[in-house]
C-alpha cells in the first residue's frame, strides 16, 4: 500500500497541470482498489463539479455540478467523513444524474478531500454489484485522500492564478511582524536540490567544476562574513562561519567530491549528498535539529547556483522586493542590499531558523510555512504581506492595494510620531512614571542609539548565542559576549536570564526529544541537572560585570522553591570560585525568578524571602493558566493574554509583590502591546520590558493617558467575560483620548 501511495503521489507531482494530475489520481486509484469506477468532484461555490473520472461518461467532466446539499457525494462533503453504501439507490440521499451515466453502479464509497480544515472535493469509487466496501478499502481511500490533499490544494491554486488575474490569498506563520508591498522575487525556483541523477561523462572535468563552484561559494560566504564582521555582529557572523565550515573536505564538501569520484556529475553529486543528509535531519524529533536541514539545503543550493546559474542574483537594477523561496536561508538575506529587501516569504522553515532570527534582527517582515507557494508562479507579481497575521495577497485588486498602502503609510507616519518622542520620559498626564526596558538576544538588536534610550535591558536571552554555536560556548567566550551586552547599556541595569532551552527552543548539539516539551526538561530544570553548564555561565556573568554593578540574574521556568534554593547555592559557589581564582572583589548581583508557572503565583511571600525581584513571563504564564499550547494551530485561538482570568492572575501577582516588597516587572509580549502595557501599568507594574521596536509606541501611549482613568478601565476589564470585550474597552478609551496605535 505504501508503495502504491508513493507512486500515485510522485506521478501527480510530476504532472504538467491540474487536469492531468486528477486523471492520474482516478486511474491509479481505480486500479489500486480494483474497482470499476473512480471519480473526483471538486468543490466550487457550494457545488461539487465532476473534474475527473475513469468509469463515468467523459463528456460530463466539468459540466455536471452536484449541489453540496444533494446526493451521496454531497453527503460526504457535508459530513466531512466517508460514506460507504452497499446499494446507493436505496439511500434517501440518492439522486440520479443521467449525464454521467452511473445508473449501472450500485455500491459507492465517497471520501472527502480535506486540507487545512477546508473541504476541497470528494473522491468516490463505485461498483456494479451491490456490496459494502471493506474496511481495508475504505482505509486505503481515506489515506489516498489525505495524502494528495496538499498537492491538490496547491495545483488548484496554481490553476487559479494562471487562469485569472484576480487576487489570491495565502496563509502562513508570522516569523517577524510588519507589512510590505512589493513585487515577488523568487530565488531557488530554478535551482532545486532534487536534480536528476546524471552520470559523469568525464570525472576529471566534473571534479574541477565542483571544486570551482565550492571555491566561489566559500568566497561568497567570506564576503558576507566580512560585512558582518565590520558591523561587529558576532552572532550573525557565527552563522556564516558555521556554514563555511560545512564546505570543508571533512564535511559536506568532501562528501560532494567523493560522490563525483563515484561517477556522478557535479550537480547530481551535490543533490545526492544534500538529499541524504536533509532526510536524516528532517526525520529527527528535535525541532531545532529539523531546522538544521535548511542549512544543508542552503549550501546545496548555493553550490548548485554556482554550477548552473551563477549570475542569477544580480540586484543592481531591482527595486524593493519581497523574497520568495522554498526555504529561506541566512546567506540569501545577508547578500541582499538591505534597502531593497522589504519582506521574506518561504514555503518551508520554522520561526526559529537562522533566517528568521536574522529577519527579526534586521527588522524585516517574514512569513514561513506558506503551502505550495512556488506552484503559483508568482515571480515578478505584486505581493502584499501582512506579517502581523501571517497573510499574503497575490495580485491584489486596486481597492485592496489602496487599503494596504494607506495602512502602510499610516504605520510609517505613526512610527515617525512615536520616534519623535523617544527621548521624552514615559510619564502619564497625571505624573506617574513608567520604566521601559528592552528584551534582547542578538547584539545587533541593542547596538543602536534608539535602544540606548531605554532604561536598561529587562531580559537578555542568553540562549540565543548558545543557539548560534556548533557547541556549548566556553567560559571565556561567554565572558566576551556578556561584556558586549553590558557595554551596549553603559551604567544601566541588565537582567541576564540563565540558559532557557527546551520547549520550542533547542540546541543543535544538545537535542531534547519529549512528548510534551513545554511541561518537560527546560529552563532551570535543565541547568540544575547540568551544574557544570550553570556554573560556567554564572562565573562568566560575574566576570563580565566586574567593577560595573549592572548585572542582575534571572532564573527561568522556576516551579518550586527548592529550585531557587539550589540555584542560589550554585551562585554562591560561582562567586567564591571567581574571587578565589582572580583575587578580585566582585559585586553581588541581584537575583530574580521568572513567574511563568502558576504554582509560584501563590507562593510569592516565600519567593520574596529568597530573591530580590521577579519578572513575569506573560507568554508562558498565559499558556499554562489556559492549558493552551500557543504553537498548536488546533488550539492557539484559545490563547489570549487578555482573558480576564489571566488578567486576574497578573493583578494578584502585582498586589502580592507590593505587599511583600518584591520588585516586579513584566517581560512577555503583553508588555510590548499598548493595550497590555496600559493594563499592566494600571495594576501598578511600572517596569515593562519589550522588543526594542515596541518602546516608541508604548512610550507614546503612556504619555497620553491618565493613570487614574486606566485604573478605572482595569476594574471594568477584570469583570468581563472574555478577552475580546477587554480589547474593545481599551480601544474605546484610546479613541476617546485620540491615541493612534498600530
Amino acid at each position: 500500500m505504501l508503495n502504491t501511495l508513493k507512486k500515485i503521489s510522485q506521478e501527480m507531482a510530476s504532472s504538467q497541470n491540474f487536469e492531468q494530475a486528477l486523471n492520474i489520481l482516478v486511474t491509479k486509484t481505480k486500479l489500486a482498489v480494483n474497482t470499476q469506477c473512480c471519480s473526483i468532484f471538486m468543490l466550487e461555490q457550494n457545488h461539487l463539479v465532476l473534474s475527473a473520472t475513469d468509469g463515468l461518461k467523459q463528456s460530463a467532466v466539468g459540466k455536471v455540478k452536484v449541489p453540496i446539499s444533494e446526493g451521496i457525494i454531497g453527503l460526504a462533503a457535508q459530513r466531512e467523513e466517508p460514506v460507504n453504501i452497499a446499494d446507493a439507490k436505496l439511500h434517501p440521499r440518492f439522486k440520479s444524474y443521467p449525464a454521467i451515466k452511473e445508473d449501472d453502479f450500485r455500491s459507492i464509497l465517497s471520501v472527502p478531500i480535506i486540507h487545512k480544515k477546508r473541504v476541497l472535493g470528494v473522491i468516490a469509487v463505485q461498483q456494479v454489484e451491490p456490496r459494502q466496501f471493506t474496511e481495508n478499502e475504505e482505509a486505503f481511500l481515506i489515506t489516498i485522500a489525505a495524502q494528495v490533499s496538499q498537492a491538490i490544494g496547491g495545483l488548484k491554486q496554481k490553476e487559479l492564478v494562471k487562469a485569472s488575474r484576480k487576487q489570491v490569498f495565502f496563509e502562513g506563520e508570522s516569523a517577524a511582524t510588519g507589512i510590505a508591498i512589493a513585487p515577488a522575487l523568487v530565488l531557488g525556483g530554478q535551482i532545486t536540490i532534487e536534480q536528476p541523477d546524471t552520470p559523469a561523462v568525464d570525472i576529471d572535468i566534473e571534479y574541477q567544476r565542483l571544486c570551482a563552484a565550492i571555491t566561489r561559494t566559500k568566497a561568497m560566504l567570506d564576503d558576507v562574513s566580512q560585512r558582518f564582521d565590520n558591523e561587529n555582529d558576532e552572532e550573525v557572523l557565527s552563522i556564516f562561519t558555521a556554514l563555511k565550515l560545512l564546505l570543508d573536505d571533512a564535511s559536506l564538501g568532501g562528501e560532494y567530491e567523493r560522490e563525483v569520484m563515484l561517477g556522478w556529475s557535479a550537480e547530481s553529486a551535490v543533490s545526492r549528498v544534500s538529499l541524504k543528509f536533509i532526510q536524516q535531519f528532517s526525520e529527527m524529533d528535535d525541532l531545532y535539529l529539523k531546522e538544521r536541514a535548511s542549512d544543508i539545503r542552503d549550501l546545496g543550493q548555493r553550490v548548485l547556483r554556482q554550477l548552473i546559474e551563477p549570475g542569477r542574483m544580480k540586484l543592481d537594477s531591482i527595486d524593493k522586493v519581497i523574497l520568495v523561496t522554498r526555504e529561506a536561508d541566512a546567506t540569501i538575506l545577508a547578500e541582499f542590499p538591505r534597502h531593497k529587501l522589504v519582506g521574506v516569504v518561504s514555503e518551508l522553515g520554522g520561526v526559529n531558523s537562522h533566517a528568521c532570527i536574522m529577519a527579526r534582527a534586521l527588522g524585516i517582515p517574514a512569513i514561513v510555512g506558506v503551502d505550495q507557494l512556488l506552484l503559483a508562479d508568482i515571480d515578478g507579481k505584486r505581493l502584499i504581506m501582512n506579517a502581523h497575521r501571517g497573510q499574503l495577497v497575490l495580485s491584489p485588486t486596486k481597492a485592496v492595494l489602496k487599503e494596504y498602502q494607506e495602512l502602510l503609510n499610516a504605520e510609517e507616519l505613526l512610527e515617525k510620531k512615536y520616534l519623535a518622542e523617544i527621548f521624552e520620559p514615559a510619564i502619564t498626564l497625571d505624573g506617574k512614571k513608567a520604566h521601559l526596558y528592552i528584551n534582547a538576544g542578538l547584539l545587533s538588536g541593542i547596538q543602536n542609539e534608539m535602544v540606548r534610550e531605554a532604561d536598561g535591558i529587562g531580559l537578555y536571552r542568553t540562549e540565543v548565542p548558545f543557539m548560534m554555536q556548533p557547541r556549548f560556548p566556553s567560559e571565556s567566550e561567554q565572558v566576551e559576549i556578556y561584556k558586549q551586552v553590558l557595554d551596549a547599556m553603559p551604567n544601566k541595569s541588565v537582567i541576564m536570564r540563565t540558559l532557557d532551552v527546551g520547549g520550542d527552543k533547542a540546541l543543535p548539539y544538545f537535542p531534547i526529544s519529549e512528548d510534551n516539551p513545554f511541561l518537560g526538561w527546560r529552563g532551570i530544570r535543565l541547568s540544575l541537572d547540568h551544574p557544570e553548564l550553570l556554573l560556567i555561565q554564572l562565573r562568566a556573568m560575574l566576570q563580565a560585570d566586574q567593577n560595573r554593578g549592572q548585572l542582575q540574574i534571572l532564573l527561568p521556568m522556576v516551579s518550586q522553591l527548592k529550585e531557587i534554593d539550589l540555584s542560589l547555592s550554585y551562585l554562591e559557589r560561582a562567586y567564591a570560585e571567581v574571587q578565589a581564582e582572580t583575587g578580585k572583589t566582585f559585586i553581588r548581583p541581584k537575583i530574580g525568578v521568572m513567574i511563568e508557572v502558576p504554582s509560584l503565583v501563590y507562593q510569592l511571600d516565600q519567593v520574596a524571602q529568597r530573591v530580590d525581584f521577579i519578572s513575569v513571563g506573560s507568554n508562558d504564564l498565559t499558556q499554562y493558566l489556559l492549558a493552551v499550547d500557543r504553537n498548536n494551530p488546533r488550539v492557539n485561538s484559545l490563547y489570549d493574554s487578555y482573558y480576564p482570568g489571566v488578567l486576574r492572575a497578573l493583578q494578584r501577582i502585582m498586589l502580592d509583590s507590593r505587599q511583600h516588597q518584591l520588585d516586579v516587572s513584566v517581560c512577555g509580549e503583553l508588555a510590548g502591546e499598548p493595550f497590555g502595557a496600559a493594563l499592566l501599568f494600571a495594576m501598578g507594574c511600572n517596569k515593562l520590558s519589550m522588543n526594542h521596536g515596541s518602546i516608541p509606541k508604548v512610550n507614546y501611549m503612556l504619555r497620553r493617558v491618565n493613570f487614574a482613568e486606566l485604573q478605572c478601565i482595569l476594574r471594568q476589564a477584570l469583570k468581563m467575560d472574555d478577552g475580546s470585550q477587554v480589547r474593545e474597552l481599551l480601544l474605546d478609551y484610546f479613541n476617546q483620548q485620540n491615541i493612534d496605535m498600530i
